[in-house]
């Protein structure tokens, strides 16, 4: 197959990224057009040990490297971009091939030209720049006191502050009563025997709030048969991983709100039920 009939079906994706990447439709689309002639006249350029997307997007990034398009770019208004702007361009690169691209941390590494160490500091780096854009108040609904502490130490590690702890569903609802939360980190089994799903349903249908599941049961919350929630982590969890779930939460709720959210409030609609 020719090299052209092979990148064709991932150029849309990539011209997606370049977009993100650079906060522009002008300058993301320049960037995919020196790819094409970097291609066009280096073929080698092209990794052919590497899958196809993964080697196209890392030409992209040498490209991004060596070529300094993405100057003078019109205003932008959307609290997404804005949020992207103030990342470093290696975190941003991270951040958006892990959770918009959908890449793998390995895959990244490879475009990126890095390690997975290397992709995990970027996207740590990303998440605490987020943190410190869209600071606020988290909500814990957990039973368990040791889990509850690590989500709490962990949370304000991001530059987050712990709003309350909750243990059972009467708690979690009362503890929104007293202080609206910026985000909620729910377990599904609770310690009265309540359910943390029905917990967060009650407390969204009265305020809107990204939500982060962290559960043994995950399989409660996969059934395909109803609303179902966008961020989902499996216990025992990485500390690493609930860190870019909230980062990834805060930023993705955040995109719809305009640039005049400028107080820092990062809560937006991310309804379960």
């Amino acid at each position: 197959m020719s090299l052209a009939r092979t990148i064709a079906p991932h150029i849309p994706y990539l011209r997606r990224f370049a977009r993100s990447l650079t906060g522009s439709q002008p300058s993301g689309d320049a960037y995919v057009e020196a790819v094409l002639e970097a291609l066009v006249a280096d073929p080698s350029m092209f990794d052919e040990k590497m899958p196809p997307r993964v080697a196209l997007y890392r030409i992209l990034i040498q490209v991004w490297d060596s070529v300094d398009i993405n100057h003078d770019v019109a205003p932008r208004t959307a609290a997404f971009e804005k949020r992207l702007d103030a990342m470093v361009p290696q975190a941003r690169q991270a951040f958006l091939l892990t959770t918009v691209e959908g890449f793998s941390p390995q895959e990244a590494a490879a475009i990126l030209g890095t390690d997975m160490a290397g992709v995990r500091s970027l996207i740590d780096e990303a998440g605490q720049s987020i943190a410190e854009q869209v600071a606020t108040n988290v909500l814990i609904i957990e039973d368990e006191p040791m889990i509850a502490m690590d989500l709490e130490a962990l949370v304000e590690g991001l530059g987050h502050e712990v709003a309350g702890i909750a243990r059972t569903h009467t708690e979690a609802v009362a503890a929104v009563r007293e202080r609206r939360p910026g985000l909620v980190l729910a377990d599904i089994q609770l310690a009265d025997g309540s359910s943390g799903l029905e917990a967060v349903n009650e407390i969204l249908s009265s305020i809107t709030v990204p939500v982060i599941f962290i559960t043994a049961y995950p399989e409660r919350l996969l059934t395909g048969e109803r609303p179902e929630p966008a961020f989902l982590i499996t216990k025992p969890f990485e500390t690493e991983t609930v860190k870019a779930v909230i980062s990834q939460a805060l930023f993705f709720s955040g995109a719809s709100e305009e640039a005049d959210d400028d107080a820092g409030r990062g809560a937006a609609e991310h309804p379960i039920a």
